[in-house]
């Protein structure tokens, strides 16, 4: 039997799909097949539910179509304001086999219009010191309702970090919402169905309000506070629909009532301190809260510019726990907990006993040196919780709710009495909640390894926005990071939403600059003295072009192109050309570039000093943003710019090899970067490439297979290697574990891939570098080379429409397998040498998607083309690769007979 499965509405999941702005939301679904099905068309009804539940169809069509991702909306009138409806689709084949109707999927709109928001904007009416940080301010309000409530929703946002309440229930469960933004411009709310929490009768809301982003320390050396705003403030509009069909609205307004909590500081940074002796009890109860509550101050309306906007991700959420594997007492005598895994989140105390006014310190860092806790690369940040026992006779448990720290180990000092520890403390992991998108096994531990490090490096780094590092005094969306990891970021997660929040706040950032990006989104550090250097970055800023295209690659989607499109020219037309010079089109040679930042040759105080040209490598990513430029014209219908961008890709990329190349194609800066991305990037004529293949080959064996790459090189490197008939290579460097390389990390014990690629030295020292994170995204874009070449599932047509199965068989690998949930459900290949005589590979292609199978067939290739169903090709096989593969001396007889002979003069001479 063939169902319709996975209805939904743009890019959201259908839990995500509540108090959205969509006026005319496009629609997709996926098939479960028994047996190939191929779509000819579809049915679809579409049911309008009213607020006391009642439905009503309001579309039933048959579409002739075989599309069945983003499909038009169906209707002419647009949805507005808390407009419900359902979908449900039913598939026709070209057979007309009819499937089942799938189950309905529910979209709800929200308040899309400043009329539509009754509530003001509040604050605590107190007069602060903005030098400094403060309590939480706890917002409360106590109302009635009349009779048995049939729907209710809580439309809510902060200028600061919130967690609402009511009558003593938790009201969702999003953590640090309403997220990280550009303040001034998008303020996000949240929309929360709570029915569930009222009751007829008497009823309240009560809301904390804490600094977070918003105004709480920012930035390196000490950093800046106050950057959106000074005060802190609540909009809330609680609308809650009787039976009879009247509407019952509670708003933030003067009515409300406002005190201090329990929460006594709390800054993203240095942590949160938690005083349980000054609770407010019964703080959102109707009949709770003391006498310690004052008026809150009724603020002016938000500015014309700030517009309240729903967002596209998903919350961020505590997503798992994780126990401690070690309990460790230092030399020192200090008493540290080791996770087992390098996370994002905080620890949860659970049922601790202990004398009022007493206090337990938790101090958080990723690493231990000498065997203590290894703090340095915090910088200025504490990483410290605290909490004050109230001393009650009941075992007391506490939680942060306003900071977020990246740790494996915990110091835990002052912990009272005799309770385990490792009983009473788990550690939990937060990040946004995104869907799982993407996998990756294959025979060989270290690289299954090495794939498991990098996505607790991507989940630890997409914590509401797409951030460089979780842990020290930074956690900023770095733009050059995810440049170069976005593609990989698409495959293993369904990172959509937050993605187009973030190209949302990049454009508005560009606008406010006259069109250059900034360097970090959103954008703490404008003005910056160093960081924001208020010119035109190459790789960094090619990331309004780079980072956009690799979610359209990834969903098909080209109205992620259209809306991006402005905040695109505006990065080309900021590009500083060399006019007037031999090369015109190319980055002029005057511009500062971070280059191939952290390349392992730099010296530690001075990352951009790569041994790979900057403008070698400014230039290769100008051109490379030129041609997707003429590509995204085209498919915008926008003819006069894609032929302007052609023929400027055109004279740039002649220009290169006129430039860095000589005519047979060594380039003139001779690194693995400078290789890596002139083949990568089709910077050369298909002679150049072949030699620059064996060159860059060459290069990679002469430095014993050691990663010689930074931030831009890393993500080609292998690649550029196997797709000019190096495999061999590619796979030496892949497995090495020297330093540096990938698997370096994996032998030191890490858990998620670091800034440098010797964060640890080898003696378990730090690097003393200034920036030294071990947890860091960048450098594990080497991922996609495992989907794509070790287990061969490469997508080859945006939204995975067509992909290519080929796998690359090295080293002594006998078994790989990859899996992408794509747009039209889950793609798979796993394949296996089989008594190394046998290749087999099965392959499972979804209702909508063609593949190509290309797999060895003895010393030749097999080839077919497939579409929806499960299918399994065996193939004779022999295996044709040198293992292991030899490095090339520099010296011109081997170095073990060098060692040798030295040895033995060593002996003679003693």
């Amino acid at each position: 039997m063939t169902l319709v499965k996975d209805v939904r509405f743009e890019h959201y999941r259908p839990e995500h799909a509540l108090g959205v702005h969509e006026t005319g939301p496009r629609i997709s679904w996926t098939y479960k097949c028994s047996e190939p099905f191929q779509q000819q068309s579809y049915n679809i009804e579409v049911t309008e539910i009213s607020p006391t539940g009642q439905p009503k169809i309001i579309c039933n069509a048959n579409v002739v179509s075989s599309k069945s991702n983003l499909v038009p909306w169906p209707l002419t009138e647009p949805l507005r304001s808390r407009h419900r409806i359902s979908a449900r689709i039913q598939g026709v084949s070209e057979k007309g086999e009819t499937t089942p109707w799938s189950e309905p999927s529910i979209l709800e709109v929200g308040l899309l219009n400043a009329p539509d928001w009754a509530a003001h904007r509040i604050a605590g009416s107190d007069i602060r010191d903005p030098t400094k940080s403060y309590p939480e301010q706890l917002f409360r309000k106590t109302f009635e309702i009349g009779q048995a409530t049939a729907s209710a929703r809580l439309y809510i946002t902060s200028q600061g970090l919130y967690e609402a309440e009511i009558n003593g229930v938790r009201v969702g469960d999003y953590f640090l919402a309403p997220g990280f933004t550009e303040y001034n411009d998008r303020l996000q709310y949240q929309t929360y169905n709570i029915l569930e929490l009222l009751r007829p009768g008497k009823n309240c809301i009560g809301v904390r309000v804490a600094e977070g982003w918003y105004n709480g320390r920012i930035g390196f050396e000490g950093g800046k506070r106050n950057i959106w705003g000074e005060r802190n403030t609540l909009i809330a509009q609680l609308e809650a629909t009787l039976d009879d069909g009247s509407i019952q609205q509670v708003v933030s307004d003067d009515t409300w009532s406002v005190t201090e909590g329990p929460i006594r500081l709390t800054e993203i940074y240095d942590g949160e301190k938690y005083d349980a002796s000054k609770e407010v009890d019964g703080w959102s109860l109707e009949d709770g809260g003391g006498q310690s509550w004052q008026t809150v101050e009724v603020l002016d309306p938000l500015p014309e510019r700030t517009k309240l906007v729903a967002g596209y991700g998903e919350p961020v959420r505590r997503i798992e726990t994780v126990k401690p594997i070690e309990q460790i007492t230092t030399l020192s005598g200090k008493t540290i907990l080791d996770f087992g895994q390098n996370l994002v989140g905080y620890l949860r105390i659970k049922k601790v006993r202990g004398a009022v006014g007493h206090k337990i310190t938790i101090k958080h860092a990723e690493v231990l040196e000498y065997g203590e806790l290894g703090t340095r690369p915090l910088r200025d940040c504490k990483a410290t919780d605290e909490y004050i026992l109230k001393g009650s006779q009941e075992a007391e448990s506490w939680e942060p709710r306003f900071t977020f720290h990246g740790f494996r180990y915990a110091q835990v000092d002052n912990w009272p009495g005799k309770a385990s520890l490792t009983d009473s403390i788990e550690a939990v992991v937060c990040h946004t909640d995104m869907q799982r998108a993407g996998q990756f096994e294959c025979s060989d531990s270290n690289l299954h390894k090495l794939y498991q490090n990098v996505c607790w490096s991507m989940r630890g780094n997409f914590l509401s926005i797409p951030t460089d590092c979780p842990q020290r005094d930074e956690r900023l969306g770095w733009t050059g990071d995810l440049a170069l990891f976005a593609p990989t970021a698409a495959y293993i997660y369904q990172c959509t939403g937050i993605l187009k929040d973030w190209h949302q706040d990049l454009a508005i950032c560009q606008k406010r600059r006259d069109g250059l990006p900034p360097m970090v989104c959103p954008d703490p550090l404008e003005g910056d003295r160093f960081w924001d250097l208020g010119i035109p970055t190459a790789i960094w800023h090619d990331v309004a072009v780079l980072g956009p295209w690799a979610v359209y690659s990834a969903t098909g989607d080209v109205e992620i192109l259209r809306t991006q499109y402005e905040s695109m020219q505006g990065w080309i037309g900021k590009i500083q050309r060399y006019e007037g010079s031999s090369t015109p089109n190319l980055w002029h040679p005057n511009v500062f570039q971070l280059g191939d930042w952290l390349d392992p040759a730099a010296p530690p105080d001075a990352p951009w000093a790569s041994k790979t040209d900057s403008k070698l490598a400014s230039d290769a990513f100008l051109i490379q943003t030129l041609r997707l430029m003429s590509q995204i014209a085209t498919l915008l219908g926008k003819d006069t710019d894609a032929a302007l961008y052609s023929s400027d890709f055109s004279a740039a990329r002649s220009q290169f090899q006129s430039e860095w190349t000589s005519p047979n194609g060594r380039v003139l800066n001779e690194s693995q970067t400078a290789y890596a991305l002139a083949i990568h990037f089709d910077l050369l004529t298909p002679t150049q490439r072949a030699f620059a293949g064996a060159r860059l080959a060459h290069i990679v064996s002469l430095n014993a297979f050691k990663i010689g790459t930074g931030f831009a090189g890393t993500p080609y490197v292998c690649e550029a290697l196997v797709s000019t008939g190096h495999t061999d290579v590619a796979f030496g460097m892949l497995l090495n574990q020297a330093c540096p390389s990938w698997l370096y990390g994996i032998k030191m014990g890490a858990t998620t891939t670091w800034e440098r690629w010797d964060s640890m030295l080898p003696d378990y020292s730090i690097n003393p570098g200034d920036m030294t994170s071990f947890n860091h995204y960048a450098y594990g874009a080497v991922a996609t080379f495992l989907h794509e070449r070790v287990a061969g599932l490469k997508c080859v047509e945006a939204g995975w429409r067509r992909v290519r199965v080929e796998p690359v068989v090295g080293a002594d690998i006998t078994s790989a397998s990859a899996s992408h949930l794509s747009p039209y459900g889950e793609i798979s290949v796993t394949w296996e040498i089989v008594e190394g005589k046998r290749f087999r590979v099965d392959v499972v292609v979804p209702e909508g998607v063609t593949a190509e199978i290309c797999i060895p067939n003895g010393t030749q290739k097999k080839e077919e083309t497939v579409g929806c169903g499960k299918w399994s090709f065996e193939t004779q096989y022999q295996r044709t690769h040198t293992w292991p593969v030899k490095a090339i001396s520099p010296l011109p007889f081997p170095l073990e007979g060098l060692q040798s002979t030295l040895g033995e003069r060593n002996r003679d001479n003693a």
